[in-house]
């Protein structure tokens, strides 16, 4: 769960100097590990943004900032510390290192003859690479759904399987949200698997939550960050998800899913 008082705590170790321990190459943009005193951190250089034609060019680290901080709004801990800070390659996003167990997936392609089992919801068949016939699933837990929720309110386009870190504790954090508030509805996910149902009391407080935060400090902040244009969007989703009052099924022409799903 998130502690306002460790925060507080981190803000001033968080401002010394950023240096670089590595490179994640299979990452789509530059992404540099790193370390600020004794934390490891993710470092995502604006300078290192590969251009997209849905998205601004040089934006994508103000929308993970932005995307932390609607977590924070929800209070649910989706989001790891994330910040905006000059580094060795300029501005850019920072994120603070999560380390997951390797032993649980959150979310799994498993043969289709396996699914589902209890504690998983599917999402869909298809064939893999050898013909063989396959079912995309994923936990049926309190932590995933409320990523689902908050991946519907940002409008992530690119909720993968391994953009889902499984903590040791159980705690599910979501990673890579550069592609999220888009005005023009964009939700592309492997969170498929409670289409239809009803939203729980403490996702719809959840939602009001941030509904509520908008008008006030968060939208100040948010306004540094994306246009008011997409503020106003992510007002209008929240509003919308909280009168339907259900997980949403899948609309436009667009495909639901990432690909590749992981």
């Amino acid at each position: 769960m998130h502690d306002a008082a460790l925060d507080g705590e981190l803000d001033g170790e968080l401002d010394g100097e950023l240096e670089l321990t590595g490179r994640i190459t299979t990452a789509s943009n530059a992404t540099f590990l790193g370390t600020i005193g004794g934390f490891t951190v993710v470092y995502k250089p604006i300078a290192g943004e590969n251009p997209l034609w849905d998205f601004p060019d040089g934006n994508l680290a103000n929308r993970e900032a932005a995307a932390y901080l609607v977590s924070q709004a929800f209070g649910w801990n989706v989001v790891p510390r994330t910040w905006l800070r000059g580094g060795p390659m300029g501005q850019g996003m920072v994120q603070l290192w999560q380390h997951t167990d390797p032993d649980q997936d959150a979310v799994d392609l498993v043969p289709w003859e396996a699914a589902p089992t209890p504690g998983w919801r599917r999402v869909f068949d298809g064939r893999d690479e050898h013909n063989r016939a396959v079912t995309l699933i994923h936990e049926d837990s309190a932590a995933m759904r409320r990523m689902a929720v908050f991946d519907i309110i940002v409008n992530n386009a690119d909720r993968k399987g391994d953009h889902i870190l499984a903590m040791p504790d159980g705690h599910r954090h979501g990673i890579d949200h550069g592609l999220t508030f888009h005005v023009d509805h964009k939700l592309r996910t492997v969170l498929w698997g409670w289409l239809g149902d009803e939203l729980i009391a403490d996702e719809l407080d959840g939602i009001d939550r941030v509904s509520a935060q908008l008008t006030g400090e968060l939208g100040d902040i948010l306004a540094g960050l994306l246009t008011d244009a997409e503020i106003a969007a992510l007002a209008a989703r929240c509003d919308r998800l909280r009168s339907e009052g259900r997980f949403p099924a899948p609309r436009g022409d667009m495909p639901a899913v990432p690909w590749p799903l992981f």
